[in-house]
């Protein structure tokens, strides 16, 4: 039996298919590409943005006019906030929840057995228990999405993420060391921290459990050459979290800190818990304590609201802060967000506008970033091949510059100095 896996959406998503997936291989299932012919299709969704579930239903017809007669299971954020909508789709078996993925393969066995579709999906904010799904065997032998937190108890005013995922519930310590260590035995030599909402994670446990104390006990383990951290909240870098942070020397220069907005006004819209000043003072900390490091955001553009003025804030605090790259989301409308209900929506031709001014301030800041480590020597992780060019590898440094390096040697796996040569679109070019 054939199973193939499409994954939209987090890291998280990432994570828990790799996980899903070895259980699939751990039952006889042979893993194919979700475009080929397969007796399963797993579509792992997201609901982020109207986008997101658009895509997740264009997978299942995608996989039905592949193989009509294959049981076709939807899993994951889109099935759990609209699961009545994605059952009444022709040809959908399994529909699943965000927190039962685990049981996958019983499901899919079950439903094949019985001929009749199957909706197993729970209320998750009633679930404050945390799923453990785990990889044993990865595909990838360079570095390793680690779920150690699932669930948000912020509810910020356009985001559907809490009711998909639940409330905050984190990773037992002891499993999460167990199964670095094991990835470290494995080969592995970059830990990635993802989680839906990470700087929670420990708010839930007892014994004053914290990430930083996580990070702290991963640094410890041999073979583990470096740490990152998945997206995460501004608040979570106060100063004294920054100091322990940089004397955890695996721990990588890079940082996820999700903006959305530089107008307090905006922001409080929003409901996100920070101003732009709080937002602009961790940055300037983390820069002072780390002169290399690299801080990437989201912006969202369009928010309900959102003036020319209140825009106009936010170009030009993301002009001054300078960030190594933005990725830009045009406001989408959730229904049942408070957002969704509020006053003043902003027509969509003038979110294109915004959007296309911050993409080309995004540009010139990337530039200029990049620019900065010409002629630098650095190290340089390698992951895979160059599509399309023979003897080119691609690798990222510690602060997570993409590098394009030409090699007669095959360089996957390898942690090398590498020389920053010149600056090409969104890579930089290395030599060995």
């Amino acid at each position: 039996m054939k199973v193939a896996f499409a994954t939209l959406g987090c890291r998280v998503n990432v994570y828990e298919s790799e996980a899903m997936t070895e259980k699939f291989i751990k039952e006889g299932y042979e893993v194919t590409a979700f475009d080929e012919f397969s007796d399963v299709y797993v579509i792992n969704t997201c609901t982020v943005t109207n986008m997101g579930d658009k895509k997740s239903r264009q997978m299942i017809s995608r996989a039905r006019r592949k193989n009509p007669e294959a049981i076709i299971a939807v899993v994951g954020c889109y099935s759990q906030i609209a699961s009545e909508e994605i059952s009444q789709i022709e040809g959908v078996d399994v529909v699943l929840g965000s927190r039962n993925k685990g049981e996958i393969v019983y499901w899919v066995n079950r439903a094949r057995e019985e001929r009749k579709q199957i909706v197993e999906v729970s209320d998750v904010l009633k679930n404050k228990q945390f799923e453990e799904l785990s990889i044993e065997e990865y595909q990838d032998k360079t570095r390793a999405f680690l779920k150690i937190q699932d669930g948000c108890n912020r509810f910020c005013s356009y985001c559907l993420i809490p009711f998909a995922r639940g409330a905050v519930c984190s990773k037992e310590p002891e499993k999460i060391i167990s199964e670095v260590k094991e990835l470290a035995k494995n080969g592995f030599k970059e830990i990635i921290l993802s989680g839906v909402h990470t700087a929670s994670y420990g708010v839930d446990l007892e014994g004053n459990w914290s990430l930083v104390k996580v990070l702290e006990e991963i640094h410890e383990v041999e073979g583990i050459e470096r740490i990152r951290i998945g997206s995460i909240d501004p608040t979570f870098f106060s100063e004294g979290v920054i100091e322990k942070i940089v004397e955890l020397k695996k721990m990588c220069p890079h940082f996820h800190l999700s903006l959305q907005s530089g107008c307090d006004t905006t922001l409080k819209r929003m409901n996100r818990h920070y101003t732009a000043e709080d937002y602009r003072v961790v940055v300037e900390n983390l820069r002072r304590y780390m002169p290399d490091v690299s801080i990437t955001t989201d912006i969202i553009v369009g928010f309900p609201g959102e003036t020319e003025k209140e825009f106009n804030e936010t170009y030009n605090f993301l002009s001054g802060i300078k960030l190594s790259k933005m990725h830009i989301f045009k406001y989408s409308p959730r229904t049942g967000t408070k957002a969704a209900e509020m006053d003043f929506q902003v027509d969509g031709n003038i979110k294109e506008q915004r959007s296309n001014k911050l993409i080309e301030l995004n540009s010139k800041n990337e530039k200029e970033f990049m620019e900065k480590f010409l002629n630098r020597e650095t190290d340089v992780l390698y992951e895979e091949e160059v599509k399309g060019r023979e003897n080119y590898y691609i690798g990222y440094t510690p602060n997570y510059i993409k590098v394009i390096t030409h090699s007669e040697k095959d360089l996957k796996g390898k942690i090398l100095p590498t020389k920053l040569m010149a600056v090409e679109s969104e890579n930089m070019i290395g030599k060995i």
